[in-house]
C-alpha cells in the first residue's frame, strides 16, 4: 500500500511550519538568554537550536520515504528515516547531559540570581506559542501517521508543558516572598533546568530505541503485533487452518506483514484465498496509512513425507541407471 503525492506535499508542509516556528523560538530564547542570563531559557534555545538543525535535512528526506521498493531497494528507503531518528535522538541526548552537568557546576559555585519576571512572562508566551504548533501539527498528522511529524509533535507539546513550568517556576520568588525561600534563589534558575533536562531525557531515549529496532530489523512492539493478528485473524478463520506464522519488520514509517497459513484441507480455491487477503488488507487499512502484506501458503513436509519424496526420487532415477548398464553391456558385445 502506498501513500501518493498529495500526502507528501501535506506532510512537506507541516514540517515547513515546524521549521520556521523552531526558528523563531531558537532567535527569541537565544536573545533572552543574553538579557537574563538564565541558565533554563539557554536550555530551551539550545534543545531548539538542534531540533532546528536536524528538521533541515529531514525536509529533504520526505520524497525519499515516498519511494517505492524495488530490487536494489527491497525495503524502499524507510530505513533512512530511522537512521535519521536515531542520530537526533542521540544529538538530543548529549545537548541534555551536556546541559546538567553544566548547570551542576554552576550550583557548585554559587549559583546566579537572573530577572525572574522577564523570563516568566517569556515562557508564557513560548507556552502559548508551542500549544498554537502542536494543535496544527496533530490535526495534520491525523491523516498521515508520520513518525517525523510526530517526533516534531511530540517536542512541542513537551517543550509548551516545560514553558508552562518553568513560567510557575520563575514566578515563585515573588509567590514565596518569604525568609526561609531567600537562600534557594540564586539557585532557582539551575534547579529548574536540571529538573527540565531530567524530564526530558526519556523522550529521546524511548525514540533511539524503538529506532534501533526498526534499523536492526527486529519485530515491533508487542502492542503493535496483537493488534495486528486481531485484524486479521478473525478474517482468515472463515477459511480454516491449522497454524498462523507471522513475519512482521517495521522500517520507519513502514510496516511489512507477512502471514503464513498451514490450510487444514488438501485443496485451496485461489479465488476464496485472494478475496481474503483483500478482507485483511481492508482491515489492517483502517488502522495503518502504510504499509505491505501478503498472505502465503505455508507448504511444509514431515518427516514421513520427506522420506517418501526422497524414495520416489530414486526410484525414478533408477530406471535411469540400468538404461545405462544395458548400454554398457551392449557395446562391450
Amino acid at each position: 500500500m502506498h501513500i501518493g503525492i498529495k500526502a507528501q506535499k501535506r506532510e512537506k508542509s507541516a514540517m515547513s511550519v515546524s521549521l520556521y516556528g523552531n526558528l523563531v523560538f531558537v532567535v527569541i530564547e537565544l536573545i533572552m538568554a543574553i538579557v537574563t542570563e538564565s541558565q533554563a531559557v539557554l536550555l530551551d534555545a539550545v534543545y531548539d537550536g538542534v531540533e532546528f538543525c536536524m528538521l533541515l535535512p529531514s525536509i529533504f528526506l520526505i520524497p525519499y520515504l515516498y519511494r517505492p521498493s524495488s530490487e536494489q531497494h527491497p525495503f524502499g528507503y524507510t530505513q533512512m528515516e530511522s537512521l535519521f531518528v536515531v542520530v537526533k535522538g542521540i544529538t538530543m541526548v548529549a545537548v541534555t547531559i551536556g546541559l546538567i552537568f553544566n548547570n551542576i557546576n554552576l550550583m557548585l559555585h554559587g549559583g546566579h540570581i537572573v530577572s525572574f519576571n522577564t523570563v516568566a512572562y517569556f515562557e508564557l508566551f513560548a507556552c502559548f506559542l508551542g500549544v498554537s504548533v502542536t494543535i496544527y501539527l496533530t490535526i495534520k498528522n491525523k491523516t498521515m501517521f508520520s513518525p517525523l511529524i510526530n517526533m516534531e509533535m511530540q517536542g512541542w507539546k513537551i517543550d509548551s508543558c516545560i514553558s508552562l513550568g518553568m513560567a510557575v517556576a520563575f514566578l515563585l520568588p515573588i509567590i514565596l516572598n518569604f525568609s526561609w525561600f531567600k537562600p534557594v534563589i540564586p539557585y532557582l534558575d539551575q534547579i529548574i533546568t536540571i529538573t527540565l533536562s531530567l524530564i526530558m531525557l526519556p523522550t529521546p531515549i524511548q525514540t533511539i530505541i524503538t529506532a534501533f529496532r526498526d534499523l536492526l530489523l527486529f519485530p515491533p512492539e508487542e502492542e503493535t503485533i496483537d493488534e495486528i493478528k486481531n485484524l486479521v485473524e478473525p478474517i482468515i478463520r472463515t477459511y480454516g487452518y491449522k497454524k498462523l506464522y507471522y513475519d512482521i519488520l517495521r522500517t520507519g514509517r513502514k510496516l511489512w506483514i507477512s502471514v503464513y497459513i498451514t490450510f487444514d484441507k488438501d485443496f485451496v480455491s485461489l479465488a476464496k484465498f485472494k478475496s481474503i487477503q483483500s478482507e485483511c488488507i481492508a482491515a489492517l487499512a483502517e488502522e495503518y496509512p502504510d504499509f505491505y502484506f501478503e498472505l502465503l501458503p505455508d507448504i511444509a513436509f514431515s518427516g514421513a513425507e520427506k522420506e517418501a519424496l526422497v524414495q520416489k526420487i530414486l526410484e525414478e532415477q533408477m530406471p535411469d541407471e540400468d538404461d545405462e548398464n544395458n548400454d554398457d553391456t551392449a557395446q562391450d558385445e
